[in-house]
């Protein structure tokens, strides 16, 4: 993670105590008890053991290599953002802002939040860093629109996204499973990163989601995509005994996969699930997920989690048939430089 350009280390003056702070002026000593706040977030909305990012992002935080601001009211954090860079890219990858420092109520009558402020400076960050040419943002744990106006204002384009849940309780219906002639079904093996990267180039050409996320545009991009699902902890421990591949048996090349992770002990979200073009309607998704739900009810877990983009309606309708209900709705956000 580089860093294109230093963030403003002066005060940003305020009239109502909160201040707005490079957050390389502190350490993990002063953002773990709002990165605990966080962590309980995550827990009581989405069922999901946020500790090992929280441990990550203080480990980055102590070693101040980390871009980003934090909202301080008489020494006290209450809230933070972070960004990165990738090439010519910046990505915002968190922003929260608990209950302990509020605004006085004319600015929040009037849709300014100590989040709005931090976003606000996060997006002003990025779009004056050299060579950054796009801005990518998706806010989980924020509902849809709490924090639309500071990206919209700045041209930035909303996606609606949901995050859905299938609970998976031992009196549930086994979900499907179908056999083919023509298709085998494998757990991931670790040699399978270059082709699953092919097939995901290949699944979101033209789609909805490469517009938010461009690492599906290209093979490197989607080789990076998987190297971030598989080896590190931001979209939960990867868990390849509940991740397949669909592998058509003539030519011995996979056309399908879903990738699962363990966002917390007892609880599965899939990362990644994706059909070729060529291999569609005959209900490969539907055997994916059958798999890995038969995998996580043997060891018990309780529940499998995942995000797709609402304007997606093939796939929200087909998760809804299959028993996930929306617990969640959320923006992903997308700047571009027109120059």
């Amino acid at each position: 993670m580089g860093l294109h350009t230093p963030i403003e280390t002066h005060r940003t003056p305020s009239p109502f105590g909160v201040e707005i702070l490079d957050l390389r002026h502190f350490t993990s000593q002063h953002l773990r008890p709002l990165l605990e706040n966080e962590t309980r977030l995550w827990a009581q909305l989405m069922s999901w053991d946020y500790r090992s990012s929280a441990e990550m992002i203080l480990r980055y935080v102590d070693s101040k290599i980390l871009p980003g601001y934090a909202a301080v009211e008489n020494g006290h954090i209450g809230g933070y953002a972070f960004f990165v860079y990738e090439g010519s890219k910046g990505v915002i990858g968190d922003l929260f802002a608990d209950d302990s420092i509020r605004l006085p109520l004319e600015y929040e009558a009037a849709g300014e939040t100590v989040e709005s402020r931090l976003a606000t400076h996060v997006i002003a960050t990025l779009q004056r860093s050299p060579g950054v040419q796009r801005i990518e943002a998706q806010l989980l744990p924020h509902e849809s629109g709490a924090l639309a106006r500071p990206f919209v204002e700045e041209g930035f384009r909303q996606y609606p996204r949901l995050f859905m849940v299938l609970p998976l309780h031992p009196g549930m219906a086994e979900q499907h499973i179908a056999e083919y002639p023509d298709i085998d079904f494998r757990r991931w093996l670790e040699h399978d990163f270059q082709p699953v990267s092919s097939v995901i180039t290949a699944c979101y050409r033209g789609h909805i989601d490469s517009e938010i996320n461009d690492q599906y545009r290209t093979l490197n991009g989607s080789l990076r995509f998987l190297n971030n699902i598989v080896r590190f902890p931001g979209c939960g421990v990867f868990d390849a005994h509940s991740s397949f591949v669909a592998v058509h048996r003539p030519t011995r090349s996979i056309v399908g996969l879903l990738l699962c992770s363990r966002v917390r002990e007892d609880v599965g979200h899939v990362t990644q699930i994706c059909v070729v073009p060529e291999q569609r309607g005959r209900m490969i998704g539907e055997t994916l997920l059958g798999l890995c739900t038969q995998e996580l009810r043997s060891r018990r877990f309780s529940a499998l989690s995942l995000t797709v983009t609402e304007a997606n309606r093939k796939a929200v309708d087909l998760y809804r048939r299959l028993g996930f209900t929306t617990r969640r709705r959320f923006d992903a956000f997308v700047w571009e430089s027109s120059s």
